[in-house]
């Protein structure tokens, strides 16, 4: 099955996009923790309605790719609480005409998983914050919230 993937173009250079990108806090969650400036480096966030991760950077391919594996996850609103776990996501960044092109892909949030529909909404409300982030300079993270009840960290 497909894997869930969001694109955008926006009219700027593709190191200028691989930048936003590694500035996590920036466009994704506020309440992340750690890095993801260099393969190697891990990044969590706890949020009440979303899911909670670790993730790390596993390759960085400066103005053509990032990606990140997931390595532990909680997602509180389902009742497979680890769907996300030993999942990965990319980023493929291309020049085009009208500026540069990112196609953001979550391997493994297939239709058939329990959270797509609404990790499928948040993933898109993500990507469109790293374009916000790209084209005013400001994006629109989660906000910082609560650790969700239940998870060990809350």
């Amino acid at each position: 099955m497909n894997s869930f993937t969001a694109e955008l173009t926006v009219d700027r250079t593709p190191e200028e996009v691989f930048a936003a990108i590694t500035d996590v806090r920036a466009w994704f969650s506020e309440s992340i923790t750690g890095v993801a400036k260099a393969v190697g480096d891990a990044f969590s966030f706890i949020d009440k309605s979303i899911p909670t991760s670790r993730i790390r950077v596993t390759e960085l391919v400066p103005g053509r790719r990032v990606a990140w594996h997931v390595e532990d996850a909680y997602l509180a609103f389902i009742d497979q609480h680890d769907e996300w776990n030993d999942t990965r996501m990319t980023f493929d960044i291309t020049p085009d005409a009208d500026g540069t092109r990112l196609r953001f892909t979550h391997h493994g949030l297939t239709p058939d998983r329990a959270c797509y529909q609404d990790c499928s909404r948040g993933w898109t409300s993500c990507v469109q914050s790293l374009g916000t982030l790209l084209t005013t300079g400001t994006g629109e993270p989660i906000p910082k919230s609560a650790a969700p009840e239940g998870h060990p960290a809350g």
